[in-house]
């Protein structure tokens, strides 16, 4: 039941992950700036939305609290 197991120098380095070129790099680079304004973008809308809704609650309520 005894394995040969190389010896530690035989066994070649693995290289962990994936190497972009400066031109991968600079395309997701772009990529994810363009997701982050467009995520602002969409909290801005529900934020707009929201204060439209609820201005309107408050002035159609002629100053009574509930």
């Amino acid at each position: 039941m005894s394995e040969s197991v190389p010896p530690v120098e035989a066994i070649p380095p693995v290289e962990e992950g994936v190497r972009l070129t400066p031109a991968e790099l600079k395309r997701r680079r772009a990529r994810s700036i363009a997701i982050a304004i467009a995520l602002a973008a969409f909290v801005a809308l529900f934020y707009v939305v929201t204060i439209a809704k609820i201005g309107g609650n408050i002035l159609s309520s002629s100053g009574r609290l509930m």
